[in-house]
């Protein structure tokens, strides 16, 4: 990607620090009564109004940090985003934090930059340096675009990364897909021919079938992309914790809630998840031991007079947080002892498909081999799966995920 002039500005010089891109937020701003609880967010999150937040404390290092994009340039009809952050605030700060200790910090707002490449280099670079240093954004934005600058913080860190994406549609120009320009109805063209690329694999969660193309699907079936439409999750909604367990990077359009009860979008449709679902949806990311950044896109504070969208945007967040401080650090077979495996062979002899169990969790991962051969040397993946899966091996029946995982792995 050609970087301008201005740019280059945004990046680092020994000089500058994280603080030099945001703008500081006033928390009274954000306060429903006199003055916060104890044990409200509004007293504990530890916010850049005056003095920004010491990332480097060896005893108060912050865990989490939220950050504000004051960017609307490639949210396709949906002006009025940049506003997003600071609607959530109002309601985020308000929350009481669970039966756990956080350490939070709220570093503001990126302001928009000269050109929205400003921007984009600036979340990336911010969003780059806070996962090196161990630290996990929560990021407020703008448009789903921003993702693009999400995702291409990682290029530096050099390894493999898995990106998932709840979202009503899949946001991709089939027609012109190496020259459309980026926005928040093309992001997914630009990560997925960026170079170099490092992306393992992509999954789409809760879309709706009417408002993809058959072509789009077919795509992502040839790369062996992961897809999980909205129909399959209805009463089910565990069906995709493990796509979303597998991720490094989770990204949310709020257009992927229905209108009735996140109005907040000036693309909302009728149809989509629940306030709840996405909840328990984000619950799921904050779980993983994976997650190492999170995404809200395209809440609009314009159609949203009432602020009901922002208030589930800033209970999504909470449950986000609530699912980070309950992590079971259970990494497939560490320690051995933690977990149950499962063996089972495939009718043709082929292959013995391995499965485990954590004890602590409950929660299943499958075995894949990098390599064909059986020798000494083979290296496998651990890819997270449901006990359907283990249920299908069973039977005889080789899960949809094993092949996928091994095509990806060649």
């Amino acid at each position: 990607m050609h970087i301008c002039e201005v740019c280059i500005l945004f990046i680092p010089t020994y000089s500058m620090s994280l603080a030099d891109f945001f703008s500081p937020i006033s928390t009274r701003e954000f306060c429903s009564g006199t003055d916060f609880y104890n044990s409200q967010f509004g007293k504990i999150i530890q916010a850049y109004e005056h003095t920004f937040p010491d990332l480097d404390s060896p005893d108060n290092k912050p865990q989490l940090v939220i950050l504000g994009v004051e960017e609307e340039r490639g949210a396709v009809n949906n002006a009025g985003t940049k506003k997003s952050a600071n609607a959530v605030r109002k309601h985020l700060y308000n929350l009481y934090q669970g039966d756990y200790n956080v350490r939070i910090a709220d570093l503001g707002n990126i302001q928009a930059g000269a050109t929205i490449r400003d921007t984009y280099v600036a979340l990336k670079t911010v969003v780059e340096e806070l996962v090196k240093q161990d630290i996990l954004p929560i990021i407020i934005g703008g448009g789903q675009d921003l993702t693009y600058a999400q995702y291409t913080a990682y290029e530096a860190l050099e390894q493999r990364v898995e990106l998932a994406i709840i979202d009503a549609k899949f946001d991709l120009d089939q027609d012109n897909a190496e020259n459309t320009s980026l926005n928040s109805n093309t992001y997914l063209n630009h990560i997925i021919l960026h170079q170099p690329d490092y992306l393992f694999n992509l999954s789409n969660v809760a879309y709706q079938t009417y408002l993809v193309s058959k072509e789009s699907l077919n795509m992502y079936d040839k790369l062996f992309f992961s897809t999980m439409r909205m129909g399959m999750m209805t009463g089910k909604l565990d069906q995709a914790e493990p796509l979303i367990r597998a991720a490094d990077i989770l990204s949310f359009d709020i257009g992927a809630i229905r209108a009735s009860e996140a109005p907040g979008n000036a693309n909302a449709n009728p149809n989509g998840l629940y306030g709840d679902e996405a909840c328990q949806l984000t619950r799921y990311a904050g779980m993983s031991d994976k997650c190492s950044s999170i995404g809200f896109y395209e809440y609009n504070p314009t159609f949203d007079p009432m602020g009901h969208t922002g208030s589930l945007v800033a209970q999504m967040i909470w449950c986000f947080i609530d699912g980070f401080y309950n992590r079971k650090n259970d990494a497939p077979l560490i320690p051995k002892s933690a977990y149950i495996v499962y063996r089972t062979t495939l009718e043709n002899d082929d292959y013995e498909l391995v499965f485990v169990k954590s004890k602590k969790s409950d929660r299943w991962w499958m075995q894949v081999p990098y390599f064909g051969s059986k020798s000494v040397n083979e290296r496998y993946y651990w890819v997270p799966c449901r006990y359907e899966d283990y249920q299908q091996a069973v039977a005889g029946d080789m899960p949809d995920l094993w092949w996928k995982t091994h095509q990806k792995l060649q």
